[in-house]
């Protein structure tokens, strides 16, 4: 039985029950099935060329439109229209679980000495700043679904916090079929993609800064 037929069930159990007792014991309220939830996976595979990174970096929680800072799973049927996935939720706001699995993917790279949090209390010589502009599904006109993944960064220079690096970092892949498990999958692909670019993006543009960058530490 379908998410949909089991909650389809459930209510019409619920609302005989509600009318079998109502008068003696008064109306029945019922409480919406909470949501299933999930989460995704850290990129764990980089180019073998990356740079050694002897500099701290802290991460910033991305910037989302209203759209997708939520917990909700976000669907776009078009241009102008966001919807979400019914019964299901990310295990987190959509910019929280990314900034998680941002600095997971940079640790896997065993490249950099040290990432955190910008609540970490970390000293930083460097400072990445993102957008999340696309995290939905979108539904295409041949059946299929799509799924699209972009994060918007720049790189800050401490402790001067000069932007002295931009990018934009679009993903997308297409879903196996139309089930929600393999649009699952799709958003796991598109968002790792983007976020592999991303860290190797920010080693690089981090490594080739940091000899001018010395000059600015007390």
């Amino acid at each position: 039985m379908s998410k949909l037929d089991r909650r389809t069930f459930g209510a019409a159990a619920i609302g005989g029950l509600s009318l079998a007792i109502a008068g003696c014991s008064g109306t029945l309220l019922s409480r919406p099935d909470p949501p299933d939830l999930y989460t995704l996976t850290p990129k764990s595979t980089f180019a073998p060329d990356l740079p050694l990174a002897n500099w701290q970096l802290l991460v910033e929680e991305p910037v989302a439109p209203a759209g997708l800072n939520t917990t909700r799973i976000a669907v776009s049927p078009d241009l102008i229209q966001i919807d979400y996935y019914a019964g299901v939720a990310w295990t987190d706001r959509a910019p929280a679980m990314v900034l998680t699995l941002l600095i997971e993917s940079f640790q896997n790279t065993e490249r950099i000495i040290a990432v955190g949090r910008d609540v970490s209390g970390l000293r930083a010589d460097y400072i990445l700043q993102t957008e999340l502009r696309e995290f939905q599904a979108e539904p295409q006109p041949d059946g299929t679904t799509l799924v699209e993944a972009r994060l918007n960064a720049r790189l800050v220079r401490m402790p001067d916090r000069l932007i002295f690096a931009s990018g934009s970092f679009p993903a997308e892949a297409q879903a196996a079929t139309n089930g929600f498990d393999d649009v699952l999958i799709a958003f796991d692909e598109a968002l790792g993609d983007t976020m592999g670019d991303v860290v190797e993006w920010t080693l690089r543009n981090g490594q080739s800064d940091w000899p001018t960058n010395t000059r600015y530490r007390p």
